[in-house]
């Protein structure tokens, strides 16, 4: 049958079911047969020949025709299944079911009267004997369960190794698909061999797997506290390929190198069918493991299948990894994948560059949060974190000043603040840092600390204003790794100082009741450098000294009504925070460390904002730990006596200065100015100041290089405060970032899958979509 033809006749059978208005029996297999034996058309074609208006014509006005539509695909999915596809008739029939049913189960989701329709009592496939037990199940189990086993059919989805034409159906069940795992990787040594057959079928299978997922998608995030049935179902134990769908998965993603060869422009040239499979593969693998972020509590009463399914082994499987090299095979490829957009080449466009990253690193995380957090450690035993860090900071540097990429940034500032809670991770930050990435960022010769702290000035200073909550986390993060930075450059010093002298002007002080806690955590900054890393950090120091009346000015800052009205009023032309402190900062030493005004790039076509609505602040995201002498953590109770955490503590007090200001309600707190942690650098002020004074006058500098030399080998040995202890701020679970990484995910899903739009103009209510 030519292409054409089938087109026509499918049209046909569509039109014929939208404008019937009497029920088509189940029965009239002649009629149902239209929609897929016969048809040999290609994903798009069906999404062509099924306009959206038409599905939910025909899904208010011919309810019942709708319904046997779907039941009698999923019937044929299941037949074929069982029989193990023996002929190219009953792939090419799968396929037309698979495509049928992507393109229909988004218009059955998004309608609340509909959504319970899957996950009804019918008549089992292929059975017609209702008095039996086992012949009447959801159609959603049925489904899935059709779907797992497809996936593992051989000559279909997987090699053929012993099954003849004579093997019945009953082979196919008693199949073990461990030994049929896609690539070689965690718990498997064997290398299938490439089949592009094979993996568009499962790419396929994956994109109608990720739509009876994606039901989620059509809730609003209030409801969604409940498990996700679909996914309770598939990673449970009913499935009895959990384990090698699970392993495959990964290794897909874990082993796929988009260079390949190397030969260039390779990927214009052929199609990449394996690219496509790793892409949905990793989709699904991140939704599969998405249930780890729900409250169990409040699930009790969501799932109307048995308590087995309430366990996901997906996350199971994920938490009992356990072998050196699987963890080296996972980070490597991870790594490899997360730095492959950062590739540079002299023929341009001759490397193919992934566009799944938000996904690999929504995946990162998981790995590093899933407890007993095997894989964190193991990250960071070693520099190999650092492969992973700067492709992060590669795209938060990228996407600060364009406001449909904030989910981006988000994400990244998460895994930098949960890496930023272990101590290895400061250490490994002290690492030379030689591979130059291309960033716009400052020039420096210096550790991967300086390029942190730069690209973090960057973000702060030249970023979106819709980045502004998350100030503290970023502050948070050098907090954290602060006192094990040996040597900090000069760029970066600088950069820490510029924040310093931004963040303590008197208008943003007083515009905001919170803002000041941005100068706690950099004056706890300064104290953990100068305490346990004086000897190397002589660059600090001496910026430090040259910028001492930044600390002499916090010391003496006035809290009269009239001061601080006046220090408002000076800055009230402004009608932003963020533009008023970073672009109207008047230092003559601020020309290299500022970096000017920020652009935002207007939102892209076809974009969407999934971030957090309400971002929570840094104190509901962490829980402090203190470094024990001997480099354990220990978990604190929180209290007002804690050092580094009464200045968010604090019992504070407001005085309103005008509500008919321009800026609003302003307000001043009087209680914090007397805790600002002032005395370690004023006793290194105290001590050093006057010695550098000396030796500038007796020998007649000029040259800082040399004051640079005199204070990299002074000490304050027996002159500094008692060391105060290590405060770690560790990122901490809460509802409020579950829901922001459900609807960031889903939204990336979304976004990606355009070819063809599986969701595209339906009523999404997990979040907001911007169209231009």
């Amino acid at each position: 049958m030519g292409n054409s033809d089938s087109k026509l006749h499918f049209r046909k059978a569509v039109i014929q079911l939208t404008t019937k208005t009497q029920p088509v029996e189940a029965s009239e297999d002649v009629f149902w047969d239209q929609f897929w034996t016969e048809v040999n058309l290609t994903a798009q074609d069906i999404f062509a020949l099924v306009p959206a208006a038409e599905i939910r014509a025909v899904r208010e006005e011919s309810p019942s025709n709708l319904a046997t539509l779907c039941y009698k695909a999923v019937e044929r999915l299941v037949l074929n299944a069982d029989s193990g596809c023996v002929c190219e008739r009953d792939r090419q029939t799968v396929l037309s079911c698979i495509r049928l049913l992507t393109r229909i189960l988004p218009y059955i989701f998004e309608d609340p009267d509909w959504r319970g329709f899957f996950w009804s009592t019918v008549p089992k496939a292929g059975k017609t004997d209702e008095s039996d037990d086992e012949s009447t199940r959801p159609l959603a189990e049925s489904l899935l369960t059709a779907i797992s086993d497809l996936l593992f059919c051989p000559d279909f989805t997987v090699e053929s190794h012993s099954r003849t034409s004579a093997d019945g159906p009953s082979d196919i069940q008693s199949i073990d698909s461990c030994e049929l795992i896609w690539e070689a990787g965690v718990g498997f040594a064997q290398t299938p061999p490439l089949n592009h057959t094979h993996d568009s079928n499962r790419a396929e299978l994956l994109k109608l797997l990720l739509t009876c997922f994606s039901e989620e998608m059509y809730q609003s995030p209030s409801d969604t506290h409940t498990l996700n049935p679909w996914v309770s179902f598939f990673c449970s134990r009913e499935n009895r390929h959990a384990l090698p769908l699970f392993t495959s998965l990964l290794n897909v993603v874990c082993a796929y190198d988009p260079v390949g060869y190397g030969i260039p422009y390779n990927h214009l040239m052929f199609s990449d069918q394996r690219g496509m499979l790793a892409e949905l593969a990793l989709q699904t693998l991140i939704v599969s493991l998405e249930q780890e972020l729900v409250d169990n509590s409040n699930t009790n009463t969501t799932l109307s299948t048995n308590t087995d399914t309430c366990e996901n082994l997906f996350v199971n499987y994920l938490s009992r990894i356990h072998r050196e090299e699987d963890f080296h095979f996972i980070l490597r490829g991870i790594g490899r994948l997360l730095n492959n957009p950062l590739l540079q080449t002299y023929l341009p466009h001759s490397c193919k560059k992934i566009q799944f990253h938000q996904e690999l690193l929504v995946l990162f995380w998981k790995l590093c949060s899933v407890p007993p957090c095997k894989f964190l450690f193991y990250v960071l035993k070693s520099s190999d974190v650092l492969d992973v860090l700067v492709p992060i900071l590669f795209y938060l540097n990228d996407a600060r000043t364009n406001q449909s990429r904030v989910g981006l940034v988000h994400i990244c500032v998460f895994i930098l603040l949960l890496l930023s809670g272990e101590r290895n991770f400061g250490v490994r930050l002290n690492k030379p840092y030689s591979v130059r990435v291309p960033m716009d960022i400052s020039v420096f010769a210096g550790t991967h600390a300086d390029l942190l702290i730069v690209v973090f000035h960057k973000i702060i200073t030249s970023g979106h204003p819709r980045l502004q909550p998350l100030y503290d986390c970023l502050l948070t993060i050098i907090v954290n790794v602060s006192p094990y930075l040996k040597s900090l450059s000069m760029v970066a010093a600088n950069k820490l100082l510029h924040l310093l002298e931004v963040f303590s002007s008197l208008w943003f002080l007083f515009c905001s009741p919170v803002n000041h806690h941005l100068v706690f955590f950099l004056l706890e900054v300064f104290n953990n450098i100068i305490q346990y890393q004086f000897d190397g950090n002589f660059n600090l120091v001496y910026g430090i000294i040259r910028k001492r009346n930044l600390f002499h000015q916090l010391a003496n800052m006035p809290t009269d009504v009239s001061s601080i009205q006046k220090a408002l009023q000076r800055k009230s032309r402004s009608n932003s925070t963020h533009n008023a402190v970073f672009m109207e900062t008047n230092n003559p030493c601020n020309t290299a460390c500022s970096e000017g005004p920020y652009k935002t790039a207007p939102v892209q076509t076809g974009t969407l904002n999934a971030s957090l609505k309400a971002m929570p602040r840094i104190d509901k995201l962490t829980e402090t730990s203190q470094v024990s002498e001997d480099g354990m953590t220990l978990l604190l109770q929180q209290s007002d006596s804690t050092h580094g955490q009464s200045d968010h503590k604090t019992c504070v007090v407001f005085i309103r200065l005008d509500s008919y200001s321009r800026l609003g309600h302003v307000w001043t707190v009087l209680s914090w100015k007397s805790k600002l942690p002032l005395q370690t650098i004023m006793r290194l002020l105290q001590v050093l100041v006057p010695q550098v004074e000396k030796i500038c006058i007796d020998k007649g500098l000029t040259d800082e290089s040399e004051i640079l030399k005199f204070l990299q080998h002074g000490t304050l040995v027996g002159l500094l405060p008692v060391p105060h202890p290590i405060l770690i701020r560790k990122y901490q679970a809460n509802e409020g970032t579950a829901l922001w990484f459900r609807t960031y995910m889903w939204g990336i899903i979304y976004l990606r899958n355009e070819d063809p739009p599986v969701w595209y103009d339906t009523d999404v209510k997990l979040f907001e979509i911007q169209r231009i």
